[in-house]
């Protein structure tokens, strides 16, 4: 069970840290995530912890970002240096580590992993992945598609939403993070068995 003092922390850590919006998506996240770990059998705590906090960096400065990743020794790679949007996962993993004090290694991986993906994705990763996709504030098309397949299967839910981001990169001239292509790969394989 979560501690409400806690929770009201981080919802005051959120609060500060992120535009309105973003502060209103959290939310929503944190509640998709619980309805997903409900559905796939996760941890209802850990998916809610993780949704609430995914995002908990996205609206801080660059320099901020650089400065966590100066801070706590992170060298990122090259696609990584040149896709500013994938930092907040990086960064806000060490700041929940850090600055939060939350060490369950499980969100943490769920955090870091939720823009790009990975292959063997554990389950709480897969569920915050596919709740930040499919969150009630989310509107983009095709967002019916994927909630759709998220309560059918998750899998083909994630093969669905990588090629979705897949797309969007390559649309927009913008370089792949090995991660995704990997987690494509794995999930592609295993819904053609």
């Amino acid at each position: 069970m979560l501690d409400k003092n806690l929770l009201e922390k981080y919802k005051s850590v959120l609060r500060e840290n992120l535009y309105e919006k973003r502060y209103n998506h959290s939310l929503c996240v944190a509640d998709e995530a619980v309805r997903l770990a409900r559905l796939y059998g996760a941890d209802e705590d850990k998916c809610y912890l993780a949704g609430l906090l995914h995002d908990v960096t996205k609206n801080l400065p660059e320099e901020d970002h650089l400065k966590i990743f100066e801070t706590f020794g992170i060298m990122l790679s090259a696609v990584e240096k040149n896709a500013e949007k994938l930092w907040h996962a990086i960064s806000g993993t060490a700041y929940i580590k850090n600055f939060l004090k939350i060490e369950d290694e499980d969100i943490l991986d769920a955090v870091r992993y939720h823009t790009t993906g990975k292959a063997d994705m554990p389950l709480i990763t897969k569920v915050l992945f596919l709740a930040d996709f499919t969150s009630a504030d989310r509107d983009y098309d095709d967002v019916d598609v994927i909630r759709k397949l998220v309560d059918e299967d998750y899998n083909k839910a994630i093969v669905y939403a990588l090629k979705y981001t897949i797309n969007e990169l390559v649309e927009g001239s913008n370089p792949i993070h090995p991660d995704t292509i990997a987690a494509f790969n794995e999930a592609l394989l295993k819904e053609g068995n």
